[in-house]
């Protein structure tokens, strides 16, 4: 088996090649080509030896992060890609163009084994983890791809990146390292349903990127109707979570709260919104669901949406409703991946 080279740390990749017989200063060469000059081949790398490269292609590989599939909204210009990667699994990426920079959104698991219902990413469950390089290599292509330079990532695709805990950690830190793309962990926003033990392990680390808590429900109860992984962890145990999360790092929690109609967008549900989030310092993100084939939910009116919005604003909570973007693509998280895994299989 070959080493996934573009998975090793600059610290780890300094070692690696001391540990092979190479100079020191090899290591930030290689990693300049994999890092920033986002190289998919050794054979690019062309300040190196011939045998140098050789010795690489024997020991080490790239591994490959392939473009299958590319949507372009006509609305707003957002991309959706599917990537292929090196065992035949795919997973979706997102990029969203706006007057700060661009952002994209990106997978950190081959599926889902979380089962929030509203959700198109985790029918089918869990394939895999995906490892550091193959977090990085979505941003790298998107990059190669479009020709832009990424500012913002959030890693709110497929998969819980809390149950990918190690390799996402490896990911920020590779992603914001000053010999690598050097984005701002200001810039990098992480999602998760609520686990809570990774949530203070993650504090812990006194990061500065932003989390984002999935909420989806006001009370225990509704959370349990939508979000399996709330029978595991209580609400006021995950809001303690995202509190402590507060006081270690200075940031700012963000709430994700998918507007379901009938189901969480009553007027009852806003006040008890209010019970939850008024004494703390956050923001809420209200995002209407997108509706999936393989569920019954439906997006509140935009009436309806507004009317929960302004009532949480008039309490002094900061809140505002997602901008739908790419809604004439398979905008929901999961469906294209969804649809190619069908087709694949018919």
């Amino acid at each position: 088996m070959k080493k996934d080279i573009r998975a090793y740390t600059y610290e780890q990749l300094a070692a690696e090649m001391e540990q092979i017989g190479e100079k020191k200063f090899r290591a930030k060469q290689i990693y300049e080509w994999l890092h920033v000059k986002l190289a998919d081949s050794f054979e690019e790398m062309t300040n190196l030896s011939k045998a140098l490269r050789e010795k690489l292609e024997a020991e080490y590989e790239i591994l490959p992060v392939k473009m299958l599939e590319r949507q372009i909204s006509k609305i707003d210009a957002t991309n959706k890609f599917l990537f292929q990667l090196s065992d035949g699994n795919v997973v979706e990426s997102v990029l969203m163009r706006y007057k700060h920079g661009n952002s994209v959104c990106i997978s950190s698991q081959v599926g889902c084994r979380m089962g929030c219902r509203f959700c198109a990413s985790t029918i089918g469950g869990l394939e895999r983890n995906l490892s550091p390089s193959e977090m990085l290599g979505q941003i790298y292509q998107i990059q190669k791809i479009t020709g832009e330079r990424v500012s913002n990532v959030v890693v709110m695709g497929t998969g819980e990146p809390m149950d990918n805990y190690e390799n996402f950690l490896t990911f920020v830190r590779m992603l914001t390292d000053e010999h690598g793309l050097h984005i701002s962990q200001r810039n990098l926003t992480v999602s998760t349903c609520g686990i809570v033990p990774k949530i203070r392990e993650l504090a812990m680390e006194h990061l500065q990127i932003t989390l984002a808590l999935s909420l989806h429900g006001s009370t225990q109860e509704k959370r349990k109707q939508l979000m399996p992984v709330a029978n595991k962890y209580d609400l006021q145990e995950v809001l303690k979570a995202c509190d402590f999360y507060f006081q270690e790092t200075g940031r700012r929690v963000t709430f994700e709260y998918s507007l379901v109609h009938g189901v969480n967008d009553t007027q009852e549900d806003a006040e008890e919104l209010i019970g939850i989030l008024k004494s703390r310092n956050c923001h809420l993100n209200l995002i209407p669901v997108n509706p999936i084939k393989e569920r019954d939910f439906q997006q509140p009116s935009r009436k309806n949406a507004l009317n929960f919005k302004n009532k949480l604003e008039k309490s002094g909570i900061n809140v505002t409703i997602r901008r739908e973007m790419g809604a004439d693509i398979d905008g929901a998280c999961g469906q294209l991946r969804r649809r190619y895994v069908k087709t694949e299989n018919e």
